[in-house]
């Protein structure tokens, strides 16, 4: 290790940290080219992470490819990778150390953090890991600093037994777990996920850990059998005009308990309302973007009392039992990764989650 700077106290590092580095940069809607960008320089409370492994999520894609924010940005915010520089003040982590990182942590002291409401925090709602621009999570690039608040409360370790490409499901799962304990589902309870993409499996994963009984909607029928070799009972084609039948078959005449929604097209909220029974609840997971609007019969709420619930981003109180569960090796997350691209293939795999084929579930960029 070695000591930078003009005082031994003002940055400890692994070695020479470079001065550029190849970044994924969004330059205009649908385009992300491979740039040689400044490496972030860390300063008084702040670390400096070498990206190993970040996952793509459905959020860069709608950012990227619908261009909901403005470029030139680097995204990428489900990463894991090694600690290689730490500004002075920072006491918790030192060059070397495996660990992941969350991009947003709240202040805990808010109206909104006193509510649990803590991704409508401000501080929460302000970035704290970047790669250069914006700061907007920047973990396709090679490295990314965490600001003071994040190197305080929102870096995890990782053991030695725990690879950074499952790392990378820690933030993602996260939300998951939110939203699973907001939709209330317990034990015993029909629960239906519209959607057998890689949240809407994650979403099977951690409810069928609460022994909910599990049933999945796709139309695509690969995914479909993905789903029920993770545990569903039954999935079936949303095509086919049968859900709202197949569905109540199962559970004598109601609807499910709970349906959850990992699909952004918003004609599937009119078949999530049809398939829960009265007093159900349905959680839209995936209608999180700026443009989208939302139709249903108001009957269905007014009449039916059914629950319209809605779950964005991580949870800071669950961020230990929630990594737990992927630390712990305690949900098959490597089951849904069909791909990992090198940084300079970025453009073909964001191309790739943005249209999936029969064989296309979770997306890693990886480092060599």
């Amino acid at each position: 290790m070695s000591n930078l700077g003009t005082a031994a106290e003002t940055l400890t590092s692994l070695g020479p940290i470079p001065k550029t580095m190849r970044a994924g940069v969004y330059r205009d809607k649908g385009v992300v080219r491979v740039e040689e960008v400044p490496v972030p320089e860390v300063g008084e409370g702040e670390v400096l992470i070498k990206v190993a492994a970040c996952g793509i999520c459905g959020t860069d894609i709608k950012k990227i490819f619908q261009r909901y924010v403005e470029p030139p940005q680097i995204l990428g915010h489900e990463l894991a990778g090694k600690v290689v520089a730490a500004g002075s003040g920072v006491r918790k982590w030192t060059p070397g150390d495996r660990v992941m990182s969350f991009h947003h942590t709240p202040c805990g002291r808010c109206f909104y953090c006193e509510k649990r409401l803590f991704s409508q925090c401000k501080q929460y709602k302000t970035t704290g890991l970047t790669a250069g621009f914006t700061p907007n999570g920047g973990g396709f690039a090679e490295y990314v600093k965490a600001m003071p608040w994040v190197a305080e409360r929102g870096i995890v370790a990782l053991p030695d037994d725990v690879s950074f490409e499952e790392a990378t499901f820690i933030e993602p799962i996260n939300t998951i777990v939110k939203a699973v304990q907001k939709a209330r589902i317990t034990a015993g309870e029909n629960v239906l996920i519209l959607g057998c993409g890689p949240i809407g499996l994650q979403l099977l994963m951690v409810s069928k850990l609460e022994g909910a009984r599990i049933y999945t909607s796709d139309p695509i029928p690969q995914r479909r059998q993905k789903s029920l070799s993770l545990g569903a009972l039954e999935s079936f084609d949303p095509t086919s005009g049968k859900l709202v039948e197949e569905v109540r078959a199962r559970t004598d005449g109601r609807g499910a308990d709970a349906v959850l929604v990992a699909v952004a097209d918003p004609s599937v909220v009119t078949d999530a309302l049809a398939t829960a029974r009265p007093g159900g609840r349905v959680l839209l997971f995936a209608a999180n973007d700026p443009v989208t609007r939302i139709e249903f019969p108001a009957a269905a709420v007014g009449i039916d009392e059914k629950e319209i619930l809605g779950s964005y981003s991580a949870a800071v109180d669950i961020q230990d039992s929630a990594a737990d569960l992927v630390l712990g090796k305690k949900l098959p997350v490597m089951q849904i990764v069909t791909h990992c691209f090198p940084l300079d293939r970025i453009q073909e795999a964001l191309e790739l989650a943005a249209r999936p084929t029969a064989e296309s579930l979770k997306i890693l960029i990886t480092h060599a």
